[in-house]
């Protein structure tokens, strides 16, 4: 039993080692099911995946030759729903792979596949480092499609990155490979790929851009055209030589690091920029030409993704409106309509639907004979817009942010930028104070920069950038158009949302693409957004309306169409003084003219001068280029106006239309006594309407005036007073008598006037208005009829007596007389009084009054010592 015996410690160790071996037992039976759970997954993986990539691919193409060697045309269809043209049926010229130079193989192979001749259609070295990067960065972030990939995706498949596109591309890849030697399959890809313009195959684009063939390229060409399949639009050497510039120096390096060329060899071709081989644009062959309006379809079905209109056989349906086209070409191309001074000049317009943003018509250039030349109406960005730009910079932002109203007042004044720099208007004339909606249809400068100033730039770029008009930084110069980066079809949207009341639509041509399956539809979804408040958007167009009005300084009035609700802005920019007379610039003449302007149904927006800028639009010697772009606006708005219906633009509530008093500042409402001609009505911003009357033209009391007759001196004296004594109050006096006696005194301070040497039985009338600035008062009246002879003392003295009391009588009036005439200092004519019955006249001596010797002659009146005379007397009239 002792033998037996284990002390403790020896059954915890033997317990220890039995429990540490059934765990070891325990992990090794988890590790196994761990594996038989991995492997089961596997097979369920590869079972579900193989259902998978056999569901996708049931339904993919068949091989077919004539896809894999000619690219399917794409349609364009009008807003008919007719088809406008086909793009893709163009004439090639087809290389054999034997006449591929070996740089250019090189250099296509090191870009695009350099492993071509080791896979079998499917690079799954290449592929393990794409899949990386899409779980990293992401599904589709990196490609990975072999040249065997790139050939079938572009003749038989869309361009979806999805995997049942993917799956499709991989298994035509591998039947491709199966069917087909590699060569043959390198000569497919160089012959069906594009080169933009319309251009495809290798051989085509040497010739197109180089004007030779394929086997003189020099090495830095054969690596640019390597490079540009990536992305022909973006690579595009006319449009952007730096990105062409660029890709080909990327292409040389890949060239390099492959050991396709030696290092030296790779320097000495990137220091030679690719526009230096380049053919002139001017020189580019015409096959293949494009109008404008398909050229802006191009760009926009590029930018909705990876398509090609060439050869992914697309329809393409278009906001275009053919009759709206061909009158624009027709307005461009010919005299007809409109007299250009010569075939240089040149001009862009932009048609869209004002409610919608959608590009009915688009005229790019005046070229007879160029293929797809400069757009100026789509891709202008190197010229200012002129004062086109006020009501989006200027005039717009002030009533969005400031609530000011159509007539906030503004002087037109001498003035500099910031910075001390003078800003002149176009005349070098200054109009003092006015409102807003005067200085935009007059389309003054001073006052533009004052309302961009207190808008401020920042408020100004954002109200900008709401349009569509987005710019970096915004300086004080673009409040009168000095601004770059502005074309016919951004300004065309700009003006838009002022007609749309404040909503914005991006201008565009394309509705939706649908993909060669006949199925898949591709949007251009255009939303529309909010850009200002509806009383901004109509209060500018009513601003805008006066712009083609007959109002005297309206810069536009050539742009009007008679009977139609237009609204728009004219435009033009200056040379300067450093150009002027380098160039020798003409009198008047500028480098640019404008008009952008729009109706509740169409908007328009032209642009008008010579590609060379140095050639200016003249307004000497019988021309008149300045006016041709409101020409085109009248004339294409008539035409696409004509029988449509086309109401005017509607207030919203938010405006109120108020009666103000012409001067008024700030704005007050008239009184009633406020004269009709001196009442405008302008619109406010509803709440912000003025509440004050104005007291400018109250009316001032009348004044108080009496008269008599004083019998001993034979003369009517009148006497008027005022109630406002503290004012300086002034007179306007009429006197008159019934035998037809008249005299006026105008703008008198004086309080009385004596009528002297009144006749018997004649009535003296007198009326006095009070004048206060420019306020008057009616008229204070009184008259006095001075007795007869029968009247006086009828019957109360004798004969003889009356006889004597008339030569005493006499005897004291020449007593006066002689008195006067001292007084007078013998001066008969009554002192320095001026005019007839004077009249506040001024002098050196004479008398308080100035008299007349003569009863019969009215003599001075006012005559002073220095200074000016009491009121005087008048003789006998």
């Amino acid at each position: 039993m002792a033998g037996n015996y284990k002390t403790r410690e020896e059954r915890r160790r033997n317990q220890g080692k039995s429990a540490v071996t059934k765990k070891k037992t325990k992990s090794k039976n988890l590790f196994k099911k761990l594996i038989l759970l991995i492997f089961i997954i596997g097979i369920a993986g590869l079972a579900v995946g193989a259902g998978t990539f056999a569901w996708y691919v049931k339904d993919t193409p068949k091989l077919d030759k004539k896809a894999l060697i000619d690219p399917v045309s794409s349609e364009i269809i009008d807003m008919n729903g007719d088809v406008y043209t086909t793009l893709g049926v163009e004439k090639r010229d087809y290389i054999d792979f034997d006449h591929i130079p070996d740089h250019v193989k090189d250099a296509i192979l090191a870009t695009e596949d350099v492993r071509f001749y080791k896979h079998g259609g499917i690079d799954f070295k290449r592929l393990a480092g794409a899949v990386m990067a899409n779980v990293s960065r992401g599904f589709g972030s990196e490609g990975a499609s072999t040249i065997t990939q790139q050939v079938v995706k572009g003749s038989f498949l869309t361009t979806d990155k999805t995997l049942k596109r993917k799956a499709q591309e991989a298994w035509l890849a591998i039947q491709l490979e199966k069917n087909y030697t590699k060569e043959q399959i390198f000569e497919i890809y160089v012959n069906k790929i594009n080169y933009a313009n319309g251009i495809y195959g290798i051989e085509t684009a040497s010739k197109y851009y180089f004007d030779k063939p394929l086997d003189e390229l020099e090495l830095h060409e054969a690596a640019f055209l390597a490079g540009m399949p990536q992305s022909p639009s973006n690579y595009e050497p006319y449009e952007h030589p730096d990105r062409a510039d660029k890709r080909k120096n990327i292409v040389l390096t890949l060239m390099e690091k492959h050991g396709k060329i030696t290092k030296k060899q790779m320097e000495e071709a990137q220091k030679k920029s690719i526009t230096d081989s380049l053919i002139p644009e001017e020189h580019v062959s015409n096959a293949n030409k494009i109008d404008s309006f398909v050229d802006q379809v191009i760009r926009e079905v590029e930018s909705m993704g990876d398509y090609d209109v060439f050869s992914d056989g697309l329809k393409i349906y278009t906001t275009l409106d053919p009759a709206a086209q061909e009158y624009t070409d027709k307005m461009l191309k010919t005299n007809e309509i409109v007299q250009f001074p010569d075939d240089e000049m040149q001009a862009g317009i932009v048609l869209t639907d004002t409610k919608t943003g959608e590009i009915r018509a688009i005229g790019g250039n005046r070229y007879q004979n160029v293929k797809r030349g400069k757009n100026f109406a789509t891709t202008l960005s190197d010229r200012h817009a002129g004062s086109t730009v006020k009501p989006i910079f200027d005039y717009g932002p002030a009533i969005e942010y400031l609530n000011w109203s159509t007539y906030e007042q503004i002087v037109d004044e001498p003035y500099t930028y910031s910075k001390g720099v003078p800003i002149n208007n176009f005349d070098r004339k200054h109009l003092g104070q006015m409102s807003i909606r005067e200085a935009l249809y007059r389309s003054r400068n001073i006052p533009a920069l004052k309302a961009f100033q207190e808008v401020t730039p920042e408020k100004a770029k954002q109200f900008a950038a709401n349009l569509g008009l987005e710019f970096e930084d915004v300086y004080e110069s673009a409040s009168i158009g000095g601004i770059e980066g502005i074309s016919p079809l951004k300004l065309a949207g700009a003006f838009s949302a002022f007609g749309n009341g404040g909503v914005y639509n991006k201008p565009h041509t394309v509705k939706k693409i649908v993909l060669r399956d006949g199925e898949t539809e591709i949007k251009n979804d255009v939303e529309p957004k909010i850009a200002m408040k509806d009383s901004t958007a109509y209060m500018v167009t009513d601003m805008l309306k006066d712009v083609l009005s007959d109002k005297q300084g309206a810069t536009g009035r050539i742009a009007r169409v008679p009977g139609l609700p237009v609204a728009g802005k004219t435009g033009t920019t200056n040379y300067s003084a450093e150009e002027i007379s380098k160039y020798k610039i003409p009198r008047g003449g500028v480098p640019d003219a404008w008009f952008a302007g729009y109706t509740t149904n169409y908007t328009a927006a032209v642009w008008t001068g010579y590609e060379q800028r140095k050639n200016p639009l003249r307004n000497d010697q019988g021309r008149t280029d300045q006016q041709i772009a409101m020409k085109l606006f009248s004339q294409l708005m008539s035409h696409v106006s004509d029988g449509a219906d086309t109401p005017d633009f509607k207030m919203p509530k938010s405006v109120v239309k108020a009666a103000v008093e012409k001067g008024s500042n700030p704005a007050k409402k008239p009184s009633e006594f406020t004269p009709k001609d001196n009442i405008i009505y302008e619109l406010f911003v509803a709440g912000t309407e003025p509440t004050e009357v104005s007291e400018t033209f109250d009316k001032l009391d009348a004044p108080s005036v009496t008269g008599e007759y004083h019998q001993a001196e034979e003369a009517v004296y009148f006497e008027w007073g005022h109630a406002e004594k503290e004012k300086d109050i002034l007179f306007d006096v009429a006197i008159k008598s019934s035998d037809g006696f008249s005299q006026s005194l105008t703008q008198t301070s004086e309080t009385s006037y004596t009528v002297t040497g009144v006749k018997p039985g004649v009535t003296y009338s007198i009326e006095v208005t009070a004048v206060l600035e420019s306020q008057k008062s009616s008229p204070g009246t009184t008259s006095v009829t001075v007795p007869s002879f029968d009247q006086e003392d009828e019957g109360t003295a004798p004969p003889d007596e009356d006889k004597d009391k008339d030569k005493e009588k006499e005897k004291e009036k020449d007593k006066e007389k002689e008195d006067k005439d001292q007084n007078n200092g013998g001066n008969e004519d009554g002192g320095n009084g001026e005019g007839e019955g004077g009249g506040n006249g001024e002098g050196d001596g004479g008398g308080d009054s100035g008299g007349s010797q003569d009863p019969g002659n009215p003599g001075g009146d006012n005559g002073g010592t220095s200074g000016t005379g009491n009121q005087g007397r008048t003789g006998r009239p």
